[in-house]
């Protein structure tokens, strides 16, 4: 359904834990197995602001449990020149699957330009930095570790 590496605009998304649906990014990091796995990108604020120290890429902390690719405000992340507004998280414990299903509400398809436009599909040199952050940390949980083998 979508590709390694785009760039996607949920409106809204319908979260799987019930919380109120909202306007949300996502990147599709891989397709496995019926499933989506994706990283959120849920805010510009950084989280917890004291461990964001650099102003584009990874920021790994082990001995904090801490994981986070930072997306910096108007550095042109996606082949089609798309860049983001305002520095952007992508939080390593908010990586999730989802089957194509968990999309949208009530089981329905999934339709780009009803429930989701495609955004752009990151530079190949933006992917593989964020999956080399993704494998290189110790605070991505295995289930979604496994995913991305060394």
């Amino acid at each position: 359904m979508f590709s390694e590496g785009q760039l996607l605009y949920f409106t809204p998304f319908n979260f799987k834990n019930g919380d109120e649906p909202a306007n949300k990014f996502f990147i599709v990091l891989k397709n496995v197995d019926g499933n989506t796995i994706v990283a959120s990108l849920p805010t510009s604020k950084p989280n917890p602001p004291a461990l964001i120290d650099i102003t584009h890429g990874c920021i790994n902390k082990d001995e904090r449990m801490f994981n986070c690719y930072l997306f910096g405000a108007g550095k042109k992340v996606c082949k089609n020149g798309f860049c983001f507004e305002l520095n952007t998280h992508v939080y390593g414990n908010q990586i999730n699957a989802y089957n194509e299903k968990d999309f949208t509400k009530d089981n329905e398809r999934c339709v780009e330009g009803v429930h989701y436009f495609v955004k752009g599909e990151l530079t190949e040199l933006e992917l593989k930095s964020l999956l080399d952050c993704i494998r290189n940390s110790k605070s991505i949980k295995n289930k979604i570790k496994k995913y991305f083998p060394s």
